[in-house]
């Protein structure tokens, strides 16, 4: 019996994935991702090696222009274009747009790093034509977020932003890629996890340690983001160079 809760394009691709292939079949198909892919991460690369300093602004697609968390977004990118960085967001409407927006209010490098998905993901207006970049795969458009940015300012969102958090906090503990400042807005929006972090995976479990609990800030407010970033490279005697 089928699942009700699955669609027919779900019921296929379970049903694909256990179809025997012969080899002919494998290495073609094979081959065709392996170029797709490599021909992602030499578009990515070739693109965003020349922005310089940027910081990544994350969130949902879902937010509209008159939640208070898009006009906050749209206000940290001016103030962080001010102080001479670039934005990179997804690409795509809600937070991303607001951001793009600040940016793009400010003459700043606004830079959209977009997806192509089914539903939501359609490219912003305020994205520079020269810095609009498309990818079919999450993983290589995740590669271009940690990369090329020199922080994290993550807004309220779901699945999507959830995981660029953990997939940035993940490297950073693992000492993968350098520490750079990652900034949670919206204290009763994040509080629930933090809460969770605190006293279900850390006191309870100890899945993870006391420190790592410093790898993020949360704040409330845009000039409280753009300060937790400034200071941070400041203390470095760091200075965003375009």
């Amino acid at each position: 019996m089928s699942d009700e809760n699955l669609s027919l394009e779900d019921e296929n691709r379970i049903k694909k994935a256990f179809k025997k292939l012969d080899w002919h079949e494998i290495k073609s198909t094979n081959s065709w991702a392996l170029f797709k892919i490599m021909s992602e991460f030499v578009d990515g690369f070739d693109k965003l090696a020349r922005i310089g300093p940027c910081v990544s602004i994350f969130g949902s697609a879902r937010t509209t222009p008159d939640n208070p968390y898009y006009k906050i977004a749209e206000e940290i990118a001016a103030k962080l274009v001010d102080l001479g960085y670039g934005i990179i967001t997804g690409g795509g409407p809600g937070i991303m747009e607001a951001g793009n927006k600040g940016a793009k209010s400010r003459g700043g490098k606004s830079v959209g790093i977009n997806i192509i998905l089914p539903f939501e993901q359609t490219s912003n207006p305020y994205i520079d034509p020269d810095k609009l970049i498309t990818f079919d795969y999450f993983f290589v458009r995740k590669v271009m977020f940690v990369k090329y940015a020199q922080g994290f300012v993550v807004m309220p969102g779901g699945f999507g932003t959830l995981d660029e958090l953990f997939e940035a906090l993940t490297l950073i503990q693992t000492k993968k890629i350098g520490r750079f400042p990652i900034v949670l807005v919206g204290k009763s929006y994040w509080g629930g996890l933090i809460d969770w972090l605190k006293n279900t995976v850390l006191a309870q479990e100890k899945n993870i340690n006391a420190e790592d609990l410093n790898l993020f800030s949360l704040v409330d407010t845009a000039d409280e983001a753009v300060e937790v970033i400034d200071n941070f490279y400041t203390q470095y005697l760091l200075q965003p160079n375009f």
